[in-house]
């Protein structure tokens, strides 16, 4: 395990570049298990997830080859329908091998996906479609796995109670090879979905959306080799596109996809942000002073939850009371009581919401816990230096972002985390003028 010691105050400048998308890569290395030809793709991120992926892949029976940021994946056969436990576990995306597994074996045998936790994010809506398709399931609580048979997957209509982005990746997936056609509504339509859908389709699938949340699918009997990049990463983006803005907006931020951040454009530019675009990239920068405002995650197009960590760094520089009401996940404010520790004057608080069992995107229970899901900031506040932890991935940057900004040397634990999505982010912060240091970490204590 890892930590960051950084002293903040810097001005920062210079150009970085965005990296390939973490989750459209994720499920491109699935999809290239879908066939047994070669699948090369390219702008991959190094970053730790990736080669957790990698591993599942070769633990089925498949080969691959990295070189730079390009990688081959080549499954002719599988020899293993078992996700092992130990690796499964840690990431929530080997939930998808279900596709390939049952598509090219017929069987699966999965355990409870694992990854950040910012969520129980159950996997039953896969399991439902799946069933839907003609598979049979059952969880067998003594070994932790999910077993699933088929006599072979047929087409079918599913809607989706709530967006799901892992489930409608694994229904499109698991329906290019089915007998027939699928009409998947209600799918999420993030951009890497559609990512993920032009992956496909230059293997041989046929998939299109009919309606921006309905996808149609028509099944193939095989898929062959391609060659594919894919997306840049929009979280990414928006964690530059912040730090620009409160360290000085000199960052100039390569390849920007701006369509798909419009949902962070729009609230960005209602508080005093701007941006300028040239050659060298696109700054983000703050216009004049910094407004308060109220925002709630949403699926895509709305303000994805992946930036309210950043956002409520951004939040603590405006002049007035600011609130983030989390509609997607049950457990996203990892973060609070670290940046508390560096005088962020902020608390979490339970929104009042008619008919919260439909309102939010996770599993509601009422009654069973206090779902404190909204949060209320207070600025303009300073921030100090202090000793903190992470608690997933994206509460890592946040903590960075902070840290960069604050009086004094801050030391940040378990940045691993971090390190799941973010390729290489204390030397490129470095190149921009952050001092920043990552060393091994002693024991963490409270």
């Amino acid at each position: 395990m890892n930590k960051y010691v950084i002293k903040g105050g810097n001005i920062l400048s210079g150009d970085v570049s965005v990296s390939g998308s973490k989750n459209a890569v994720l499920k491109a290395i699935i999809a290239a298990c879908l066939t047994a030809d070669t699948v090369e793709i390219k702008n991959i991120p190094l970053i730790s997830d990736l080669f957790i992926m990698l591993e599942l892949v070769k633990e089925i029976g498949g080969k691959v080859k990295l070189s730079g940021h390009t990688l081959k994946i080549e499954v002719q056969d599988i020899k293993s329908v078992k996700i092992p436990l130990e690796i499964g576990a840690k990431i929530r995306t080997s939930s998808i091998f279900l596709a390939p597994l049952l598509s090219r074996k017929k069987e699966a045998l999965i355990p409870n996906p694992g990854g950040c936790r910012i969520g129980a994010r159950p996997i039953d809506r896969h399991i439902e479609g799946l069933i839907r398709m003609g598979a049979t399931a059952k969880y067998d609580s003594l070994d932790g796995y999910f077993h699933l048979k088929t006599r072979g997957l047929h087409g079918s209509n599913y809607k989706f109670e709530k967006n799901t982005h892992t489930g409608t990746d694994t229904l499109i997936m698991a329906a290019v090879l089915a007998d027939g056609r699928t009409i998947l509504e209600n799918a999420a339509e993030e951009p890497e979905v559609d990512d993920l859908i032009a992956l496909l389709n230059s293997m041989g699938a046929k998939i299109k959306r009919s309606k921006p949340r309905t996808i149609v699918i028509e099944g193939v009997e095989r898929l062959h080799g391609t060659t594919y990049e894919i997306m840049p990463d929009r979280n990414e983006a928006v964690t530059f596109a912040i730090l620009s803005a409160l360290t000085g907006g000199k960052i100039f931020i390569k390849n920007v996809e701006m369509q798909n951040i419009n949902g962070f454009l729009s609230i960005f530019k209602k508080v005093g942000g701007d941006w300028e675009k040239k050659n060298s990239g696109v700054r983000f920068y703050i216009n004049k002073k910094i407004k308060p405002t109220n925002i709630a995650t949403a699926p895509h197009p709305g303000f994805m939850t992946d930036w309210q960590g950043p956002w409520a760094i951004f939040m603590t520089q405006a002049g007035g009371d600011s609130t983030i009401h989390e509609t997607i996940y049950e457990n996203r404010f990892g973060y609070v009581n670290e940046l508390t520790k560096m005088g962020a004057n902020m608390r979490m608080y339970s929104p009042i919401v008619k008919n919260p069992e439909t309102f939010y995107n996770f599993n509601y229970y009422n009654g069973e816990k206090d779902h404190m899901q909204g949060l209320k900031i207070h600025g303009k506040t300073p921030l100090h230096n202090a000793v903190m932890k992470v608690s997933d991935l994206r509460a890592g940057a946040t903590l960075v972002i902070a840290s960069l900004i604050a009086r004094g040397e801050s030391i940040i634990y378990g940045v691993d985390y971090l390190e799941r999505g973010y390729e290489s982010f204390d030397r490129r912060l470095k190149t921009l003028g952050a001092d920043i240091a990552k060393t091994e970490e002693e024991e963490f204590l409270e």
